[in-house]
């Protein structure tokens, strides 16, 4: 029987299953007789967070972000020589001095006391570091998203945190370093959790509020989440080995066999890559093409290259899960999936694609106040939902 284990939060991540976690492994018990749990979609890695101590845990997801988060809960412990987040502010912040002083005629103040005009004075000139040359290796965040979700200041120690979490690649603590920085971005990033847009200072109200912001330390929410994770982390090897891979989910079901399948695909139109190209960006840290639409680089600096899933495209969604259908079935997985009523396709559709792809196999459905329905070719009438599992055991 799996349960949920405390694990720590690392990004604000929409869709996630932390809040339902007891009820997505309810699902997932009622069928899982063994094997690996391969978590198809993994997002935010909550699952391998929150069972990755007691069972083989397989996170995947298109994402590279997200292998980096399922890493972080499943391979890491204390080593040798491990460095202490003293040690690593310490040397970032050599390189922001350093590096802050060849952008010394771009201000960063954002505790005067000034005008809207001022504000946007300050934001617009940082925004212009995009077409600026550097001199520096490490300024990916400092020309593309100065003056955007984070000041000049802010985007310096992105850089250069990042430049620190490179020197443990290959370590226990590597992944670990990487995904205490996706949450010191999204705890000072002034937007609304996640990197769609911005927001604009229109009042003075808001401008307030973005201020909030502005002003909080990058180092100190790196350093907070750092001391925190580390206090909890075993100093042995992980006993299970567990597998993290960033494939399109077709790819990834050719290479399981067996073992339980949890797929949690998105619900709507909306493309995930739109809301989390920048710390996929930190993470492949690559200086990607941005987007243009009519001439200009689009608002939210999107990366020209980000995923668009089939699950978000009407014409597409529907072979989509046919083939995650019928993926699960040829590697001979059970199942169980996350869906909503008010998704691409309705329940209804879902059934009839499942009933297509494992005729003899009885599909249950669990609703979020955990009432059950079985379903079959003469199947129950259901009722709307907010959340349900479909759950299919071979």
């Amino acid at each position: 029987m799996l349960y949920q284990r405390q694990y720590p939060h690392y990004v604000k991540y929409m869709g996630s299953k932390s809040k339902i976690m007891n009820f997505v492994l309810e699902g997932i018990n009622a069928v899982h007789t063994g094997g690996v749990v391969c978590d198809l979609f993994s997002g935010s890695a909550s699952l391998a967070g929150a069972i990755g101590d007691q069972v083989t845990v397989h996170s995947n997801d298109i994402q590279a972000y997200s292998q980096v988060l399922a890493k972080a809960y499943t391979e890491s412990y204390i080593f040798p020589s491990m460095p202490s987040s003293f040690d690593i502010i310490e040397k970032a912040r050599h390189r922001v001095s350093y590096r802050g002083r060849s952008l010394k005629d771009i201000s960063s103040d954002y505790y005067g006391d000034f005008k809207l005009a001022d504000f946007h004075r300050i934001e617009n000139q940082q925004r212009d570091l995009i077409s600026k040359d550097f001199d520096f290796k490490w300024h990916l965040f400092t020309k593309f998203y100065s003056g955007t979700w984070w000041s000049v200041e802010q985007c310096l120690w992105i850089d250069a945190l990042r430049e620190q979490c490179e020197r443990y690649r290959g370590t226990p603590i590597y992944e670990i370093l990487l995904a205490c920085l996706m949450y010191a971005m999204a705890y000072t990033s002034q937007g609304t959790g996640h990197y769609a847009q911005y927001r604009d200072a229109k009042t003075d109200s808001s401008l307030k509020d973005i201020l909030i912001y502005r002003r909080r330390s990058v180092s100190k929410y790196f350093a907070k989440k750092y001391d925190e994770v580390i206090m909890h982390l075993s100093n042995e090897k992980p006993r299970f080995e567990h597998k993290a891979t960033a494939f399109d989910f077709r790819e990834c079901l050719k290479y399981l066999s067996g073992g339980t399948v949890y797929a949690d695909p998105p619900y709507c139109f909306v493309h995930y890559s739109r809301f989390y190209h920048a710390i996929e960006t930190l993470i492949l840290y690559d200086y990607p093409s941005i987007q243009i639409k009519s001439g200009k680089i689009v608002k939210g600096r999107y990366r020209e290259d980000r995923h668009q899933s089939p699950f978000c495209i009407s014409t597409q969604v529907r072979t989509a899960f046919y083939d995650l259908f019928a993926g699960v079935a040829n590697a001979g997985s059970n199942l169980v999936l996350s869906y909503s009523n008010t998704g691409m396709i309705g329940v209804d559709e879902i059934e009839n694609l499942m009933l297509n792809v494992f005729p003899a196999k009885k599909i249950e459905i669990m609703f979020t106040d955990h009432k059950h329905m079985t379903l079959g070719r003469q199947r129950d009438r259901h009722r709307d939902v907010e959340e349900c599992l479909f759950l299919v055991k071979n």
